[in-house]
């Protein structure tokens, strides 16, 4: 789901179904934290030189919720009001040596609201002899394209997915974690300030989720339902921890 109104959010995510090499799958939310819907594209899709993830985010939130007075998006009234994506490659050219499971990964994260990030690094892949659970760790250099600036240019990026938890076929807990570097200055209420106030040096943001393919028990097979908590540390604006729960349901193309 959403990696919500802020320039320098994002995350590398394995969205392929474990004995598929491809998968786009649309997924829509409500976030009971914010007050509207989101929705998700995305998807993956492997071949010889490695794989390929991208997903779009858009946000459904009311003109006065993009009010003339909102710190990141000022005048923003349509329909959509935002959208985030990122594209992401990971390059592999050594598939059948003992260093497989490494890759370069290269992304580029943008925004309606006029920022980007320019990321490159390394990508490490672990998973179970089934590949029913999978393990990602990627650490990057990103720079700042336009707005925003970090002192310490780094990310780290953890993503996890396990299938058939507890035993329960069709039950999937996934999800991923990033932990990046941005200077951002709040005041004590928490807002954004272009001044000299208190700095935060980083974010993080994490989105768990848990989806069941309830579409099975209707011959549907396409169907999931499930939500996510979206957890996040300075980040879309706000100072210090934040928890939106969301409820949703994905359909896997």
């Amino acid at each position: 789901m959403k990696k919500f109104l802020f320039f320098a959010a994002a995350s590398a995510a394995l969205a392929v179904s474990f004995n598929a090499s491809a998968q786009t799958n649309l997924q829509t939310f409500w976030d009971f934290g914010r007050g509207y819907a989101t929705t998700t594209l995305e998807g993956f899709y492997g071949d010889d030189w490695g794989d390929t993830f991208f997903f779009i985010d858009h946000y459904y939130a009311t003109a006065e919720d993009r009010s003339d007075s909102h710190p990141i998006h000022p005048g923003a009234g349509s329909a959509i009001n935002g959208s985030y994506f990122e594209i992401e490659r990971n390059l592999n050219f050594w598939k059948n040596s003992s260093l497989a499971d490494l890759s370069l990964h290269v992304e580029y994260d943008g925004a309606t609201w006029g920022a980007g990030v320019a990321c490159v690094g390394v990508n490490y892949f672990m998973h179970s002899d089934d590949f029913k659970n999978i393990y990602n760790v990627a650490l990057m250099y990103d720079h700042h394209i336009g707005y925003g600036s970090a002192s310490v240019p780094v990310k780290l990026t953890g993503v996890w997915g396990m299938q058939d938890i507890f035993g329960v076929e069709g039950l999937r807990f996934s999800g991923f974690i990033d932990i990046w570097g941005l200077d951002s200055e709040f005041d004590t209420d928490g807002n954004i300030l272009n001044g000299t106030e208190e700095k935060t040096k980083f974010s993080i943001l994490s989105e768990p989720q848990i989806w069941y393919n309830v579409g099975n028990l209707i011959g549907v097979p396409n169907l999931n339902v499930g939500g996510e908590v979206e957890l996040s540390f300075n980040f879309a604006g706000h100072h210090g921890f934040m928890c939106n729960p969301c409820l949703g349901c994905k359909w896997i193309f």
